[in-house]
């Protein structure tokens, strides 16, 4: 006999920064900004021939700058949402929309991981 396995929740999730981007700061204004170095054959090329530079800033606003702060690889998604309700309230209605396509985002452009969060 078969155990059907169980269906994953995205909200268990726990986010993990990826280490390629070891790299960000919190500007006076309490924004983030995250480093990114281009590095490779192909990146040296360009930035020797089409002068591109050798490290990007990726700004995020400040709901984005909470959040990423907020991504220790212990929280889930749902308790990121939940912090983020509280610092915010009204401003970041609906939440979980918000959050969900924030981490999809971050997931799509290799800035986090997931892994499946414990049970508490």
């Amino acid at each position: 006999m078969r155990l059907k396995k169980e269906k994953q929740n995205y909200l268990d999730y726990v986010p993990v920064k990826n280490p390629k981007f070891p790299s960000y700061r919190r500007e006076e204004d309490n924004l983030v900004i995250v480093e990114v170095e281009h590095k490779g054959f192909y990146a040296t090329l360009a930035q020797k021939l089409a002068k591109t530079p050798r490290v990007s800033k990726i700004e995020l606003d400040k709901f984005g700058s909470f959040i990423w702060e907020c991504i220790d690889g212990k929280r889930t998604v749902f308790e990121i949402s939940q912090l983020l309700e509280q610092e915010f309230g009204k401003e970041v209605q609906p939440v979980m929309n918000r959050v969900v396509k924030y981490f999809q985002i971050l997931r799509d452009n290799d800035f986090i991981s997931y892994q499946e969060g414990a049970a508490k």
